[in-house]
């Protein structure tokens, strides 16, 4: 069936709609990633997102039931130069078409992906729909303006608290829209973990006696999240407090920083970053709109994106207080920082 990809300024992409055949509106926005589309598709800080894979062939190693990062397909829609049909892979259960049917998100192919990459990364993010209608930009500008992401975090974020028994360090973990394969790198350092959700107020965390507790990526604007920065400002008082992606971008405002909105984002497995304290340059997984833009006063930058020069790290001089902008954890991505995780560890000690 034909579909369009109608953008906010009026351009048009015309294609053929797959997955599940709905109306659906995002803010669109490009990965670098040329594997890893599961785990993209899943990853909870996309929610509300139309994403646009910039690799050409997309599905061509079909879809498994393991290799997610949440329980659901969080983007509202995807769009790709070409899906693949026949999958082939020893582990494909399915492939992605019916993947995405089964989760209800509408998928488009066979645009031009490298002029719409392009388009977004010389204008900036834009709203978008992905339709089957013959529609003009007159006729759904209500559509996009009525589009708001501002409630994504408390719509991702676990309903009830959820422990995974460990041996080691007790580790809070507030879901703003953890990543699996985060809670598996505390799990194979023996955590014992407890994951909160989004809004868990201070007293409730703080019950359980951490000595650790992690701020988790997830969707959005910090500055949407109020409330849950004034919960922060409370645990660092009292706590070890480490964060990676929003859970960075959140202790920044709590610590009396600033974030912003970069023109395009930063997603995909190949962002250089160079760690200070490791005097080392790493090639990072990302997935990021905002970003820190005034560090906090008494905090150290410890790394930085050597694209751009936007920090991807900082140190409290004095609190222990630790926190990184990219994915230590990948997935999709390299695994060259994972070594972040056990920084984190170090900060109990």
């Amino acid at each position: 069936m034909k579909g369009r990809l109608i953008l906010e300024d009026g351009t048009i992409f015309e294609g053929k709609v797959f997955g599940y055949i709905e109306e659906s509106v995002g803010e669109v926005v490009f990965n670098t990633s040329m594997t890893g589309y599961q785990e993209i598709l899943t990853d909870p800080s996309y929610y509300g997102q139309i994403v646009v894979m910039t690799y050409p062939l997309i599905g061509n190693y079909g879809v498994n039931l393991e290799d997610k990062e949440s329980e659901s397909v969080n983007v509202r829609g995807f769009v790709v130069r070409e899906k693949s049909d026949m999958p082939s892979n020893f582990r494909c259960e399915m492939d992605i078409d019916t993947y995405l049917k089964q989760h209800k998100i509408i998928g488009i192919e066979g645009i031009d992906t490298r002029a719409l990459t392009k388009m977004l990364r010389d204008r900036g993010t834009m709203r978008g729909i992905i339709t089957t209608d013959s529609s003009k930009l007159s006729d759904i500008e209500p559509k996009l303006e009525n589009y708001d992401n501002s409630k994504a975090v408390r719509l991702v974020s676990r309903k009830e608290i959820e422990r995974i028994p460990g041996s080691g360090k007790k580790v809070a973990i507030m879901d703003f829209g953890v990543k699996t394969n985060i809670i598996r790198n505390f799990e194979k350092r023996n955590c014992d973990i407890t994951i909160f959700p989004a809004e868990t107020k201070p007293e409730e965390v703080l019950s359980i006696n951490p000595d650790l507790i992690f701020l988790s990526n997830g969707p959005g604007d910090p500055a949407d999240l109020e409330d849950i920065v004034e919960n922060v400002k409370v645990l660092i008082e009292k706590k070890p407090v480490v964060g990676i992606c929003l859970g960075h971008q959140i202790l920044a405002i709590a610590l009396g920083g600033k974030t912003g909105k970069l023109k395009f984002g930063h997603r995909g497995g190949n962002h250089p970053v160079k760690d200070f304290e490791e005097n080392k340059i790493f090639i990072t997984s990302q997935n990021h709109g905002y970003y820190v833009t005034e560090v906090p006063k008494d905090v150290t930058v410890t790394q930085i994106n050597l694209n751009d020069d936007t920090v991807e790290g900082m140190r409290h001089n004095t609190l222990p207080i630790y926190s990184v902008q990219y994915h230590p954890e990948a997935c999709p991505g390299p695994l060259d920082s994972e070594y972040v995780f056990d920084k984190f560890m170090e900060i109990v000690k």
